[in-house]
């Protein structure tokens, strides 16, 4: 990977999510020969090469979130030098919940060449593992950390069809799935992953209920990966139902109306009813 002007290149690879035996060929030859290593944690970096044996002879820099914006005009500028900038992150894909996606955006309006080692991914591996139906599925990031953002997250995914994946802290896991159990209801089928990959893997699978018991009980500890099942076809549910839901995204400060349109519109159910229930209710 010599500094040639058409040979530059953006180079975003996958990193084992715990055990270094999952590394490809290609990450430890890209490793080894990038001119440029970025990373989202760098003693992490260092820690997984010598686990695997690798020297990075390139140039390595930090790159999380709070310095990936300043970060991109200098690493744009080594692309077009024609050098080759690989990005990693702690574990997993680069911009899947962590940082990469502007770069990747930033080179690919430029033009500029931009290639992806593929790998292990915590979303992939949790849905295989759920035991839930996963041919359609879709992933949510982490789910929103204050209590009232995250029961109107939780609303929106009421009649979400597809499988259901997202991250969670180990410290707020309890929370979101006692908000899952009000929301989705306990029988909602679901899986909570800890630790996927490394010494001690751990699958929960179950309704909401018995799993939200389980995280109750605490402490958990270690990487989190939820997965949901998808809401199975059924009749609508009573507007009566939804108010509270309504009258939360009111409380929060949105209007009557636009709360009433979004709980409608995740339920399925026709505005003009959750609207009149809702007043119904007030009254």
């Amino acid at each position: 990977m010599s500094a040639d002007p058409v040979s530059g290149r953006l180079v975003l690879a996958a990193t084992p999510l715990g055990d270094a035996g999952d590394a490809s060929a290609r990450l430890l030859t890209a490793l080894a020969t990038a001119d440029v290593v970025a990373a989202e944690d760098t003693r992490r970096l260092r820690s997984l090469a010598a686990a695997l044996g690798v020297t990075v002879s390139g140039r390595v820099l930090s790159h999380y979130d709070a310095v990936e914006a300043a970060r991109l005009p200098g690493l744009l500028d080594d692309v077009r030098a024609g050098r080759t900038v690989l990005v990693v992150t702690d574990a997993g894909m680069p911009a899947v919940s962590d940082p990469g996606y502007r770069l990747v955006a930033a080179a690919a309006a430029e033009g500029l060449p931009v290639t992806c080692l593929p790998g292990p991914s915590a979303v992939t591996t949790a849905l295989v593992l759920s035991g839930l139906p996963c041919e359609r599925f879709c992933f949510e990031g982490f789910a929103p950390r204050r209590a009232g953002e995250r029961r109107r997250w939780l609303t929106t995914l009421l009649t979400e069809p597809r499988a259901i994946v997202f991250f969670e802290s180990p410290h707020r896991l309890a929370e979101t799935l006692a908000d899952a159990v009000d929301v989705l209801g306990p029988e909602r089928g679901a899986a909570v992953c800890r630790e996927l990959t490394k010494t001690y893997e751990e699958v929960l699978r179950g309704p909401l209920s018995e799993l939200a018991e389980w995280a109750a009980e605490g402490p958990v500890r270690g990487e989190i990966t939820v997965v949901l099942a998808g809401a199975a076809p059924s009749a609508a549910p009573p507007v009566e139902s939804l108010v509270g839901a309504v009258e939360e995204r009111v409380a929060d400060g949105e209007r009557l109306k636009d709360a009433v349109a979004v709980v409608a519109r995740a339920a399925g159910v026709p505005k003009r009813d959750l609207y009149e229930a809702a007043l119904a209710a007030r009254s």
